[in-house]
């Protein structure tokens, strides 16, 4: 299956060398900085405008292998809600990334509740949008889309203990994860229910952030993605997390009373 771009041209650009060159303008390394090693990151999925910079800091910032498992959100009731692809490969206007093949297998053989689907994974943004960065970072690299539909925890944990056995036995494989924080409310309600669920993900704690994000109606719409990474790190013994930068929407647009926040954490 050759899986075509769904949102090149609306959440980044369309026309190869201006992608590249924003890419590249987001992912400007600081000085003197050497690539961190991480056994996961988190980024946001918005359009580039919004959040590019968000995703450079943590991507400008890592030492990107060229083995990524990718764990994504799927927005629309479409398709299963525990989706893999284990073939084929994905196209942006920078060439196609092929899928791990192997990686793939192997972690649908640990995580039986996963199901091939093309339908989940065919006009989601959240795991295409991060392909860029990556081709341009670490031309050459490999990948496997998993994008979760559902916030049922007991789920969450399976697919996180499930990657916690794949990454322990494949140490240099990267855990991408992705989601945005909390969408449309005002720019300082959104900054103080994005500071609750940091928090419990500085924590390294799965069960704290599911639980302040459905207390507190923190409407971050990678909840299971995240919870399955934190639950994957704990099992992996991961001892640090890193806040790499913090926005929202309203530092780009200059609205504050419809706002999305984005945040980039690294984890080694």
């Amino acid at each position: 299956m050759l899986r075509l771009p769904a949102v090149a041209g609306r959440f980044y650009p369309a026309n190869p060398k201006e992608l590249t060159a924003l890419v590249r303008e987001c992912t400007k390394p600081q000085p003197d900085a050497k690539p961190l090693p991480a056994k996961a990151c988190l980024v946001p999925h918005a359009g580039y405008v919004f959040s590019g910079h968000v995703a450079g800091a943590v991507f400008s910032r890592i030492a990107l292998p060229q083995r990524i498992v990718t764990l994504g959100v799927r927005h629309f009731p479409r398709g299963e809600s525990l989706a893999i692809l284990a073939s084929g490969a994905w196209r942006t206007p920078l060439g196609d990334v092929p899928i791990d093949e192997a990686l793939a297998a192997t972690l649908k053989k640990e995580c039986p509740i996963l199901r091939e689907d093309r339908v989940a994974h065919g006009t989601e943004h959240s795991l295409e949008v991060q392909l860029p960065f990556l081709q341009v970072l670490s031309p050459g690299f490999s990948f496997v889309p998993v994008a979760l539909g559902t916030v049922r925890f007991d789920d969450l944990v399976a697919v996180g203990e499930a990657l916690a056995r794949v990454l322990a036995a494949n140490p240099e494989v990267l855990l991408l994860t992705t989601s945005d924080l909390n969408h449309y409310e005002n720019d300082a309600t959104t900054r103080l229910k994005d500071k609750k669920a940091i928090d419990q993900i500085l924590a390294l704690n799965p069960r704290g952030l599911y639980d302040v994000c459905r207390n507190e109606d923190i409407s971050m719409c990678g909840l299971g993605p995240v919870v399955a990474m934190l639950t994957a790190l704990r099992a992996l013994a991961a001892s640090r997390a890193e806040l790499a930068l913090y926005a929202t929407s309203a530092d780009v647009s200059g609205d504050t009373t419809n706002v999305v926040g984005y945040a980039g954490f690294i984890f080694s």
